[in-house]
């Protein structure tokens, strides 16, 4: 059994949220921290959702979910948020500067033993290793959004991570329902997200050069047997997320297509405040998005035809 039992997230957001929850369920006591109040009356409100979730899909009872709910405290103050903590997990903004920002401000703060990992999507831990102060004991360690049933945590070290360290955060990985896959050489993007990144964008380059809609680019792909689509996986991710991968990785390679591509979700998503599945609303509506309705894959009427035809003409 590891000994990280004080946990801190680093970050309120979609994931970082979802970790807190989780581990708290796991038996964890887990102090979430963000920058702002609002951010973290947002996690409380979806930490109650979490809690129907939880009693509706994952079996549990509420005398757990009163369990959970006692072994989560919110605040502001980083100094208090890491000041007796076994282990910080980083799930802030997917910025480079950002998260070394939070690093650098917090390495004096921690426990001499404490461990870090980050939650990062596609930077390498050896990125930001110097700024925490602690290279031996920081690590990756990268979730799926859906956690209670995207059960999986990619763990990734960087040159000088102790194997000390990779033992403890991988035995955390599994104390809290985690199936471990070791990413066994630095790669952005881990195992995961070298896909989805890859998939989301090719969807997101359909719909921004006009070629398909989100709709029938997860048709064409729920007909393989998956649940769902790369457009209702970005929405559950978030438009934020998106938008700073696609965005960062844009510029980073000069790619245009994936710059469009994020520029699209700025200006058609997020500068409408259309998050995601977090705000109800993103490309589909939630929590009742249409690709989930029992005739999102079926055939149409043949009366559709005319309606079909006209979208194939020349605009």
């Amino acid at each position: 059994m590891s000994r990280l039992n004080k946990v801190t997230l680093l970050g309120s957001g979609v994931l970082g949220g979802q970790i807190a929850w989780h581990s708290a369920y796991k038996g964890k006591t887990v102090t979430v921290y963000d920058i702002a109040e609002d951010a973290l009356k947002h996690c409380r409100d979806m930490h109650d959702q979490y809690a129907a979730i939880y009693l509706a899909d994952v079996g549990a009872t509420e005398a757990e979910i009163v369990a959970t709910s006692d072994r989560l405290t919110y605040t502001t103050d980083l100094a208090e948020a890491v000041a007796q903590t076994d282990l910080v997990i980083e799930a802030v903004p997917e910025i480079p500067d950002v998260k070394t920002s939070v690093y650098q401000e917090m390495a004096d703060l921690l426990p001499e033993d404490a461990l870090v990992a980050t939650n990062s999507s596609t930077f390498l831990p050896s990125t930001f290793a110097d700024a925490t102060g602690r290279p031996e004991k920081f690590c990756a360690l990268h979730f799926g959004n859906g956690i209670w049933a995207m059960n999986f945590a990619e763990i990734m070290a960087h040159a000088t991570t102790a194997r000390s360290t990779l033992i403890e955060i991988t035995e955390f990985a599994i104390e809290i329902g985690m199936m471990p896959i070791p990413v066994r050489k630095e790669q952005n993007g881990y195992v995961v997200n070298t896909w989805t990144v890859a998939l989301s964008n090719a969807a997101q380059t359909l719909v921004t050069n006009g070629v398909s809609t989100p709709e029938d680019v997860d048709r064409s792909f729920m007909k393989f047997g998956f649940p769902i689509g790369p457009f209702g996986m970005l929405d559950q991710v978030g438009m934020k997320t998106a938008y700073d991968v696609l965005s960062y990785w844009g510029a980073e390679n000069a790619d245009e297509q994936m710059t469009a591509n994020a520029s699209y979700i700025k200006e058609n998503l997020l500068d409408k405040g259309l998050l995601g599945a977090q705000t109800g609303q993103g490309y589909y509506t939630w929590p009742d998005p249409t690709f989930l309705a029992p005739d999102f894959l079926a055939v149409p009427d043949i009366s559709k035809v005319p309606e079909i035809v006209s979208l194939l003409m020349p605009h």
